[in-house]
């Protein structure tokens, strides 16, 4: 048994040996002007040194190697860049030559996922057409604000379970209730429906599987690290997508399905839906846009997690900052308070007489960017930055979580001052370096323009309407804000808090 467990092993283990050798090679003769790094094992590289949050570990190694900094990641050269010099740099000043993606994950690869999406697409005509349907049909000045009400309609039923939840006495887990709120928003604008109930068993499921399939895509794989191995996709990571990613599909394809019997059903053009499917059936009608029912699937499905994900955790690192931080707490409902009249809806037209409130959520996207890592790049060509190449094909990481925390850009890096962003003014346009939460160029964020609508209402109509009480006597130094590491920064402990009608 030993003999011939090693006979099948030895040769995996010489392929290994080789790509090493070989991607050993290739970087030698110009190692003196590669960016400094830690040492790399053999054939496993710098592995090892990522952990379970590699954005944590990622910014405590650049701290002693430099703001770009290279690893071997198996056979994979990658560089981090962890300073907004560097960053702006890449995203900018070299955008175009680092705007490809790497070699695509295997979890992305699951049912083709990545054939379809706009945060795995190289570059090209059909990226270039779903962008812009996005930029025209869902994020656009004017379809935003023919969706105010629906985002208005949400957030009330958001406020009525709060409401019932302190009626009887119940905690609120914060970031199960502004997944929902979120999930049905989403949901809503892509197809006229509600998925789910605040209280349903549904609602745990759609956040388990939704979480489950980013948690796959942002996990380090080491089938990705050597492709050799992919076959026998050791971590399970490529089987978990395979489940979630087709799960999602399945119910997609649906709701799809049933739209498309009803339009032949009812051929009246007034009674059609209002919604982002309708729009996209009629475009893969025309000739303009190359869109299949399969696009279409994926297309949807991604705008859906990205929409549902990001929005609710962020809600819930803010309202755990505030509840670790009460001073700051009641400068928000101070300020609340002066400006929309007690028992009134918060609406979208308030936000811009809240300065305080929006000082805090760029404080928080400080901190807990949504993305904590960009998704990987790839440099199509060789390039010097600032005296060192990155030679092409190198993987790039662009660690937002450590740009946010950098210490020559923003003084007491780790601690939650709000008041730091009341005088100077920032966007989430990605030309301040210092402040990108949401990325900078071609591939910025395409619903930016809705999260930053939806995040500060949610916040703003959770604490208007109610006070808060962590659980079970709870202090706020307490607390746990250790972190999730995924392709969005959760919280690793849920958030529950007593909520007491005002």
């Amino acid at each position: 048994m030993v003999f011939s467990t090693g006979f099948i092993v030895l040769p995996f283990l010489v392929v290994l040996a080789w790509v090493y050798i070989r991607s050993n090679s290739r970087h030698r003769g110009r190692s003196s002007k590669l960016p400094p790094g830690p040492y790399p094992f053999p054939i496993i590289g710098n592995i090892l040194q990522l952990g379970r949050n590699p954005h944590q570990l990622l910014a405590k190694l650049s701290s002693t190697y430099g703001p770009l900094m290279s690893l071997h990641l198996g056979s994979m050269y990658t560089v981090v860049v962890s300073s907004p010099e560097m960053a702006k740099e890449i995203l900018q000043k070299h955008d175009l030559v680092f705007s490809s993606r790497r070699t695509i994950p295997t979890a992305g690869q699951a049912h083709d996922f990545h054939k379809n999406s706009i945060g795995l697409l190289p570059v090209g005509t059909k990226w270039r057409n779903l962008r812009k349907i996005c930029k025209e049909h869902m994020f656009s000045t004017h379809s935003l604000e023919a969706s105010q009400g629906l985002r208005q309609e949400k957030l009330e039923k958001l406020c009525e379970y709060v409401q019932e939840c302190c009626l009887k006495g119940r905690v609120v887990n914060i970031g199960e209730v502004s997944f929902v709120t979120t999930l049905n928003l989403m949901s809503a604008t892509l197809f006229s429906i509600d998925f789910t109930d605040f209280d349903s068993d549904n609602a745990q499921k759609w956040k388990e599987t939704i979480e489950g399939f980013l948690g796959t895509v942002g996990s380090p794989n080491v089938a990705d690290f050597f492709p050799v191995l992919k076959m026998f996709d050791p971590q399970g990571i490529k089987r978990g997508a395979d489940f979630y990613i087709g799960k999602l599909l399945s119910m997609f394809e649906d709701v799809i399905n049933q739209r498309l019997e009803s339009r032949k059903t009812d051929s009246d053009s007034s009674k059609k839906k209002k919604d982002l499917l309708e729009v996209l059936i009629h475009l893969s009608e025309g000739s303009e846009y190359d869109l299949s029912l399969e696009g279409m699937k994926h297309f949807l499905l991604e705008l859906f997690m990205a929409g549902s994900d990001t929005t609710a955790s962020t809600v819930e690192w803010v309202m755990t900052e505030l509840l670790q931080n009460p001073k700051k707490m009641s400068s928000v409902k101070n300020e609340l308070i002066t400006v929309i009249e007690k028992n009134i809806q918060v609406k979208e037209s308030d936000i811009s007489k809240l300065p305080y409130l929006e000082a805090v959520i760029n404080e928080v996207l400080r901190l807990h960017p949504p993305g904590p890592l960009l998704l990987p790049r790839k440099s199509e060509s060789d390039v010097e930055i600032k005296g060192y190449i990155i030679p092409k094909n190198s993987q790039i990481l662009v660690n937002v979580w450590a740009i946010g925390r950098e210490s020559s850009a923003w003084p007491n890096p780790n601690t939650f001052e709000p008041e730091r962003f009341l005088d100077k003014k920032f966007d989430f346009n990605g030309q301040n370096f210092n402040f990108i939460p949401f990325g900078s160029g071609r591939r910025m964020c395409p619903g930016l323009q809705l999260a930053i609508r939806m995040l500060p209402i949610m916040v703003a109509s959770l604490i208007h309407n109610f006070d808060w009480k962590l659980e079970l006597g709870t202090k706020p130094e307490e607390l746990d804000t250790s972190e999730k590491f995924g392709l969005a920064l959760h919280k690793a402990v849920p958030l529950k808090a007593l909520p007491i009608k005002l």
